[in-house]
């Protein structure tokens, strides 16, 4: 009876508390869900911004491709507004395309990425082509800054807000869940959007944009522990032949068949479905971020008695706190060198530019990185900081490019060297980590040929050995070259014929990749004559035909931010030979020295109109009857050798003499984007010590002036131009296509 008696209290008790458990209600968890769509995914940014101001906590946060860039940014603490910010301050353009600025690059690799149109990976004699338009190493550089106060965070479950994303195994087509490791490596692998990025590797992996298999991962969102779910759905739906314009397009729309099916039941499974009216614009419409961020605050607002009535059972209207901005320098003690590569420390450090320990600004180490990543040896460059206390090592993570061999190509017309074609092989690593050669075969009106061969040393003394040939035909006046030229042949023009054969060895060293020091040794060949004149002779006149022998330095700096269209920057390039010896086949050589330099400055007026100021001078020191190194004027170009100078309102070597003095102003308009109008002036004096009677000082002799039109192409500049000079006779067409070389 006693046994009844008890199993029966039992019973109630645990009914009555299983009645209480049925009543209380369950905590509200609430998740967000960020879809994947490219600058459409930047309507997330409106959507959270809505969610903040009207105090809503979020628990959990997953996310895929610009999903997992906004979402992850939200879970480390930044508002929806500081996202505004953010993103309307990045400039997409610069940052999809790894655009590297001009002032990352050594000299050598400024005339390397001035001089080619086209290159193209060249291994076991097969031409390959890029797994990405981009690297994506600017779009990881900016995550790494804006995350760098979670660094330290390896459990994602233990940002502000819990967080997850997807990515794609590009070998296995697996999803792959990520929520450990270093944020910013998550982010960027998801965010790897095919053919526009390299694919993003990680822990063995190769992956690439999560939307090519689960886009919008409410399931994960809800395993995490959402009762209630919040999703934003940026997707495409399928779009027909006009709306399909780039290949981005049709490849989200190839996407898109499987993901718009999905997107049927699980946007049934979201409590409240966010999906606003962006089908007006496309996965790169960066350029109207603000609207799109509109668009999505529009939609979030439309949905905004639902999201009060998520509010309303919270305890109380939650205060999302601003994240304190980051600090614009770090300190750092010490640079870890990690990751599959062989390039020595210094090399490494010195394309850095920093000293530990130190504290650097994000602009220094932006410039760092981008001048490592310049270099080209590079298939990723990635960092982190390890944070103790207010200590930061930074960890480099370094993957070596594996290609070493690469084609390249470019065109040239121009009014002296003519029509040109080049082929130009490089080959890196070819006996070191840290070496470069390359060969330029010129096809055309006139054959030439540039070699090259550089070690790369970083903050050390540099190596280069370099080997040209040059020709060139051209009408001068006849007593340029000797004063008794006409009288000797009875002619006013002449035809000369110009050839040029010149090996260097210089060592060289580089400050902030804008400054360079060198110094070497030259041997060059230098021939000038001119066909037969007379009937009665078959040989040419020849005015030179030596090998001269001399040594040299070179100081240059360049901060100009294009080469050809510069719009703000110094530019000063000093250069000094003495000749030591020649085969001397005029039988009138004797030690000599010559030196030159030129000295600029592109002043920005506003947004499009630049004005260049610019000033050349050159001298001859000793007493030397040699004239084949005298400054000779007239012409336009940007690849004159020896001692010629461009001068406008002249032809080609019009005139000089053994000293010259020149200054030019420049007004440079972009009326539109590439598109220039600019109008030039010169004006110069020249002839023989100038420097020593007083001439250099008096009005000018020559005078000149310009007016033009420039097109910035993948090429290079194509530019015409009409010359002429007040002093009469002169005037001139040039016209040039592509890069000089």
């Amino acid at each position: 009876m006693l046994k009844k008696v008890l199993f029966v209290a039992f019973l109630c008790i645990s009914l009555l508390g299983i009645s209480q458990e049925q009543t209380e209600p369950l905590k509200q968890k609430i998740g967000l869900v960020l879809s994947g769509g490219g600058a459409k995914g930047l309507a997330h940014i409106g959507v959270l911004k809505v969610i903040d101001s009207l105090g809503i906590k979020i628990d959990y946060i997953g996310g895929t491709s610009m999903g997992a860039i906004v979402g992850g940014l939200y879970a480390s603490g930044y508002t929806g507004n500081q996202l505004d910010s953010i993103f309307n301050a990045v400039d997409f353009a610069k940052v999809i395309q790894d655009n590297l600025p001009r002032s990352a690059k050594t000299f050598y690799e400024k005339e390397d990425t001035e001089r080619y149109a086209v290159t193209v990976p060249f291994e076991n004699f097969k031409v390959s082509f890029p797994s990405g338009l981009s690297k994506g190493q600017n779009v990881f550089g900016l995550i790494a800054q804006l995350t760098k106060h979670v660094s330290d965070v390896n459990d994602f479950r233990d940002l502000p807000i819990p967080f997850f994303c997807i990515a794609t195994d590009v070998e296995t087509g697996q999803a792959v869940k990520l929520d450990k490791g270093y944020l910013a490596d998550a982010i960027s692998a998801s965010g790897a959007f095919p053919s526009l990025f390299e694919p993003f590797e990680l822990d063995g992996q190769m992956l690439i944009d999560g939307g090519v298999t689960n886009n919008y991962p409410i399931n994960l969102v809800k395993e995490m522990g959402a009762t209630v779910v919040i999703g934003v759905d940026v997707q495409d739906d399928l779009r027909n032949r006009e709306q399909l314009k780039s290949a981005p397009d049709i490849l989200l729309q190839i996407n898109n068949y499987r993901t718009i099916t999905d997107m049927k039941l699980k946007s049934l499974q979201t409590d409240v479905y966010i999906k606003p009216d962006i089908s007006d614009f496309t996965v790169i419409s960066f350029e109207e971020g603000t609207e799109i961020i509109r668009k999505g605050k529009i939609e979030a607002l439309a949905e905004i008695n639902k999201l009060k009535a998520l509010q309303a059972k919270q305890d109380e209207p939650y205060i999302k706190e601003k994240l304190p901005s980051s600090a614009p320098e770090v300190f750092i003690k010490n640079v870890v060198v990690l990751g599959d590569q062989k390039y020595p420390r210094g090399y490494v450090t010195g394309k850095l530019r920093i000293n530990t320990p130190d504290t650097i600004s994000f602009e220094k180490l932006d410039q760092g990185i981008s001048n490592l990543a310049a270099t080209g040896n590079f298939k990723s460059i990635r960092y982190r900081f390890q944070q103790t206390k207010d200590i930061d090592n930074l960890i480099l993570y370094l993957n070596k490019s594996e290609g070493s061999s690469f084609l390249r190509f470019g065109l040239h017309y121009d009014n002296l060297y003519k029509s040109a074609a080049m082929v130009n092989f490089t080959k890196k690593r070819l006996f070191l980590d840290n070496d470069v050669a390359s060969l330029d075969l010129i096809l055309g009106d006139n054959l030439r040929y540039n070699f090259e061969y550089y070690i790369d040393k970083g903050r050390y003394w540099s190596i280069g050995l370099r080997s040209r040939y040059n020709s060139f035909k051209q009408n001068i006046q006849a007593d340029v070259l000797t004063d008794d030229m006409g009288l000797m042949l009875g002619l006013n023009k002449i035809e000369l014929d110009v050839s040029d054969f010149t090996n260097q060895f210089y060592i060289e060293t580089v400050i902030k990749e804008e400054f360079s020091f060198s110094v070497g040794a030259e041997h060059k060949r230098l021939k000038y004559d001119t066909p037969n004149l007379s009937d009665n002779s078959d040989e040419n006149l020849v005015f030179d035909n030596s090998d001269y022998g001399s040594v040299f330095s070179q100081l240059r700096f360049d901060t100009y931010d294009s080469k050809y269209f510069p719009h703000r920057g110094l530019y000063f390039e000093g250069d000094g030979h003495l000749y030591l010896f020649s085969s001397d086949f005029n039988d009138n050589f004797s030690e000599f020295a010559v030196v030159k330099g030129e000295i600029g400055a592109a002043i920005p007026v506003s947004d499009q109109l630049t004005v260049g100021l610019g000033s050349s001078m050159g001298f001859k020191i000793g007493i030397s009857d040699v004239q084949s190194f005298d400054f000779v004027l007239g012409g336009y170009g940007n690849n004159l050798i020896n001692n010629f100078m461009p001068f406008f309102g002249y032809d080609f070597l019009s005139f000089g003499g053994d000293s010259f003095i020149k200054g030019n102003i420049k007004l440079d308009y972009e009326f539109f984007d590439k598109n220039h109008i600019n109008f030039e002036a010169n004006y110069a004096n020249a002839g023989i010590s100038i420097f020593n009677d007083g001439e250099w000082f008096t009005e000018p002799n020559f005078s000149g002036y310009a007016i033009g039109y420039g097109l910035e192409t993948f090429l290079g500049p194509i530019e015409i131009k009409y010359a002429w000079s007040p002093e009469g006779k002169n005037d001139n067409v040039f016209f040039n296509l592509g890069f000089w070389f």
